[in-house]
């Protein structure tokens, strides 16, 4: 899995859309995406092993040690069927909330804007994950901006584990600034709209070695489907 390794410290009352997805007691060990009052978009990978009972998703709390904002359980787990490891793609699974949320959703991207991933184009990233690899996770909530690498350029630093429809990389050929573990599941936004989420990747902000986050455009009518539902 995938807080955010450069970057700088920021608050859910700018990005009110970011979840922490914890356990029963309020762990924050993914993040997510509310796109509508009732459904967060995450990692598949997140979800493996997890059930109904064991997640929690908490709104509009910059601080992991925090008390304050909306603790939902959780009603439905939906994994997209097709997920087996992150690193063969399919990585993506939405979260049906008991308890509406009060804050601002997230629009994410249709099947069709596929042009957004154009290299070069700057995103950003968010979440609470370590700030080094094998560290401390961030006790606030964290944000970076880094541009999406090519397609080629990611092949060439991970070969066949790239699979070009599932997944999109961000980052920075020189490292520096990345996702890190505790990251998972949180949003790539492009221009302020959910474009992919939080993966995988090479250590974090390893040189040669951009993150690798979800190609939502690939799984936006799935995901819609389940938002719908």
């Amino acid at each position: 899995p995938q807080p955010i390794v450069g970057g700088t410290t920021t608050t859910t009352t700018a990005y009110p859309f970011m979840m922490q997805i914890t356990d029963a007691s309020q762990n924050q060990f993914c993040g997510g995406t509310l796109v509508s009052a009732t459904k967060v978009v995450t990692a598949a990978h997140c979800m493996v092993g997890e059930t109904t009972s064991s997640v929690r998703v908490v709104g509009g709390r910059t601080y992991l040690n925090g008390t304050n904002g909306t603790v939902s359980r959780v009603s439905k787990i939906w994994i997209n069927p097709g997920y087996t490891d992150a690193t063969n793609g399919d990585d993506v699974a939405v979260l049906t909330l008991s308890t509406s949320m009060p804050y601002t959703t997230a629009s994410y991207v249709s099947s069709s804007q596929t042009s957004v991933y154009a290299a070069g184009t700057t995103a950003r990233i968010l979440g609470w994950g370590t700030t080094s690899s094998n560290g401390s996770s961030s006790n606030q909530l964290r944000t970076a901006t880094v541009p999406i690498v090519s397609d080629s350029s990611c092949k060439s630093s991970y070969g066949s584990d790239f699979v070009q429809t599932d997944m999109v990389c961000a980052g920075y050929t020189s490292g520096g600034t990345d996702t890190c573990q505790g990251d998972s599941g949180g949003p790539l936004l492009i221009g302020g709209v959910l474009a992919g989420i939080t993966s995988w990747g090479e250590g974090c902000a390893q040189a040669g070695y951009p993150g690798v986050y979800t190609r939502l455009t690939t799984f936006s009518s799935l995901v819609t489907a389940q938002v719908n539902s």
